[in-house]
């Protein structure tokens, strides 16, 4: 995974130390991200073993603490991630307008972003769609909505055909969100003469963005009280942007601080053990109609963007960290992520049905490893066959004069 987004070299620094420093940075970034893979998958896995009956849910692991741990969603890594990283442009030419950019226009933005999500995404809805439906016309409207990204905003249908893929009607609406208010927000910040004017009008943009879905959550839990398993409500870009507005703004955090700020090793490992503690916390604590269950999902996030900004903005940390988020077993997973990501609950039901993974409880773990491998091989027959072919075509967009994104992985 290069990075591409290149600035001239300033004070007689060595040609080529930034883009390796970079380098190094996307490949942590890309651990993360295997690892979050990972971890969705096994909480899927967790969830097919729920067990329901008269006397309510029974977990497939009875230790509350090991099921906190397994049961938590890493989602808002997902949406953080990739918001920090496609807003990280815009950021630059807004905050520094005087030096180089990587901006894309609206259409060049849409046409990559397209060939990084839609070749996968439509032949694996069309697939599993087919195998569901063998005769014709089958639920149309189930195949329309998911080839349209507007399956989010139907509460039957939100988890159809491939469930986890909800979330990628909020990606695209981040998309839209982004080259509409990008351009204007620069636009915007031509006109103001300082820096510190420009990183304010930016920082604020991001935070109303952040505030206005809690708002939405608010009125929609406290005031008319809906229901949380009304998925489009809580699911909707309108209640989940938080995490794409937490990830502009570490975009835009970042820029704004250049050098400055950067963790000393210490504080870093220090944030990078207490904000997975906080995680965990929440995934603990939450339950129905407690407040962290209602505000799981921003809160969430903000302990993300800390992770993250102690992975990019700080010294290099300890080697056993460093070397965890950067092996290679790890990155391999995150580079196949988005395969992984489509491709695993429909190879885990596709077992369940021909009975091939354990039964009961117990049979959890097992499961789990089982589907684990499987998946890891179709994902990695998928990136191969699918989504690097793709990207080659996308490629060929940059032999013609555009530039490349700065981390081309990013979802």
């Amino acid at each position: 995974m290069s990075t591409a987004y290149r600035t001239p070299s300033r004070n007689g620094a060595r040609p080529g130390a930034a883009p390796n420093k970079r380098r190094g940075k996307a490949l942590e970034l890309q651990g993360l991200r295997g690892l979050a893979a990972l971890s969705t998958v096994v909480f899927h896995v967790w969830q097919q073993y729920y067990v329901y009956d008269a006397a309510g849910a029974h977990p497939p692991v009875d230790n509350p603490y090991l099921g906190a741990l397994i049961s938590l969603e890493v989602i808002d890594l997902f949406f953080v991630m990739s918001a920090y990283l496609l807003t990280l442009a815009y950021a630059r030419a807004a905050i520094d307008p005087d030096r180089p950019s990587s901006v894309r226009t609206g259409r060049d933005f849409l046409f990559r972003r397209a060939i990084r999500i839609l070749p996968l995404y439509v032949l694996a809805v069309l697939i599993v769609w087919a195998s569901r439906n063998p005769t014709l016309p089958g639920d149309w409207r189930d195949l329309v909505e998911h080839l349209t990204f507007l399956h989010i905003f139907d509460r039957e249908r939100i988890f159809y055909t491939l469930g986890p893929t909800w979330s990628l009607p909020l990606e695209v609406a981040f998309y839209l969100i982004l080259i509409a208010l990008g351009p204007l927000t620069i636009r915007a910040c031509r006109r103001l003469h300082t820096r510190g004017a420009r990183v304010a009008l930016c920082a604020s943009g991001c935070s109303v963005l952040f505030v206005l879905p809690l708002c939405w959550i608010a009125v929609a839990h406290y005031v008319l009280e809906i229901p949380h398993t009304n998925w489009p409500v809580y699911f909707g870009p309108q209640a989940r942007f938080s995490g794409f507005a937490a990830g502009m703004g570490l975009a835009v955090l970042l820029v704004a601080l250049r050098e400055r700020g950067r963790m000393s090793r210490r504080v870093a490992v220090t944030v990078s053990l207490a904000s997975p503690v906080g995680l965990y916390y929440l995934s603990y604590a939450s339950a129905p109609e407690n407040f962290l269950f209602t505000y799981f999902h921003p809160l969430a996030a903000l302990l993300w963007v800390a992770i993250l900004y102690a992975t990019l903005h700080t010294q290099p940390l300890q080697r056993a960290r460093q070397g965890l988020l950067r092996a290679r077993w790890l990155t391999s997973v995150g580079l196949i992520s988005y395969s992984l990501y489509i491709w695993h609950e429909p190879v885990m039901l596709q077992l369940d049905k021909m009975g091939l993974l354990p039964s009961g409880q117990a049979g959890f773990p097992l499961a789990a490893l089982v589907v684990l491998v499987l998946a890891l091989a179709v994902g990695t027959a998928s990136y191969w066959l699918v989504e690097y072919p793709a990207s080659l075509f996308a490629k060929t967009k940059d032999g013609q004069g555009g530039s490349r994104d700065f981390y081309p992985g990013a979802r």
